[in-house]
């Protein structure tokens, strides 16, 4: 594919500009989060645990590039997928929130399954497991919460 010279120097900017605020956004959000003490311990367990498993999911990258000299994309989704049914069963246990416990055994069983698939299929299946294990339990929480918080509209003087 040909590029402009244009395209590429705005590229290269690119390349530079975007980590640069990347960066900067995350320093923010770091310093607004020291202030904020509340559920300090929780947060940094949490924060703990998902990074634990980016650095998992590295390692099992290079373990099967050391064993098996390529990178198998078929078997490393499921294997993923294991690791972050892991994740978010232990996340959902710390916040004792039942449905994303049953999400995460969802999403290991989904893991399961997508290792007897071909690629794509697997793909599927893990964008369902996500769909189980976040989307529709975050969902329903918000749901909760917004229903508790809002004021009685017939106990209001008005």
């Amino acid at each position: 594919m040909a590029y402009s010279f244009l395209l590429e120097d705005i590229m290269n900017i690119l390349q530079i500009v975007l980590p640069v605020i990347a960066i900067a956004f995350t320093i923010y959000f770091l310093i607004q989060q020291r202030k904020d003490k509340r559920g300090k311990r929780l947060r940094i367990s949490l924060i703990s645990l998902w990074i634990a498993l980016v650095v998992s999911m590295v390692i099992v990258n290079l373990i099967q590039q050391n064993v098996l000299h390529e990178i198998n994309f078929e078997l490393q989704h499921p294997l993923f997928m294991v690791l972050t049914a892991f994740a978010i069963t232990t996340t959902a246990l710390i916040l004792r929130y039942r449905l994303m416990i049953i999400g995460g055994v969802l999403f290991g069983l989904c893991a399961l399954t997508s290792s007897y698939l071909k690629l794509p299929e697997q793909l599927l299946v893990e964008s369902l497991a996500w769909l189980i294990a976040f989307i529709i339990p975050g969902h329903l929480l918000y749901a909760r919460n917004k229903k508790n918080n809002q004021p009685n509209e017939r106990n209001t003087v008005q």
